[in-house]
């Protein structure tokens, strides 16, 4: 597939207004919920897995196996410190106690990986070409096409409450929206 075909896909699923007030809607019972734990609750020390979902680990994995990709891609991915700035937010809630800033923390936190991701590619995008053998717009419409990328996976798979290691909220003790915030 090449970038423009994938990067029309990925402008596609870019939501509306309409979509985000029904995606705060669909969430907000969890925030809620996360709201009600925060109150009272330690964090646990922090800790990362610098970009997750196995991203991190499978690159490290790779570049073990194959010290020509280590050689030229480097041991994890160049953009990894904005994962562990991401993950930092997203450890303890943005510092959001209340459900509503929650939600505006958690949205600000994921569109601030996409743009950290996106910014990377934008400023390397000269070394990166020539390293890669590839021109600077295939650079930059990469790291845009993996920020957008990543933006979707964190806003689907990062909500609170979920039981993940990697959701919002997950330097505090586990909560679950069926409890009873879940019915208020």
């Amino acid at each position: 597939m090449r970038t423009r075909e994938l990067t029309l896909i990925l402008a596609c699923c870019a939501l509306p207004a309409a979509a985000q007030d029904l995606m705060r809607s669909v969430e907000m019972p969890a925030h809620r919920a996360l709201a009600d734990t925060i109150e009272g609750a330690e964090l646990t020390p922090f800790e990362t897995d610098g970009c997750s979902g196995g991203l991190s680990s499978s690159w490290r994995m790779v570049a073990e196996t194959f010290p020509k990709f280590s050689l030229l891609y480097e041991e994890h991915p160049p953009w990894e410190y904005c994962c562990v700035t991401h993950d930092r937010a997203y450890y303890n809630a943005g510092g959001a106690s209340q459900a509503e800033a929650s939600f505006d923390a958690r949205l600000a936190a994921d569109d601030a990986l996409r743009t950290c991701v996106k910014t990377h590619g934008e400023s390397h995008a000269d070394e990166y070409a020539e390293r890669y053998d590839m021109t600077p717009d295939q650079i930059r419409s990469v790291h845009s096409i993996t920020s957008e990328a990543m933006f979707l996976a964190v806003r689907f798979g990062g909500g609170p409450c979920s039981g993940l290691p990697w959701r919002w909220g997950f330097g505090y003790p586990g909560c679950t929206i069926f409890g009873p915030t879940a019915r208020e």
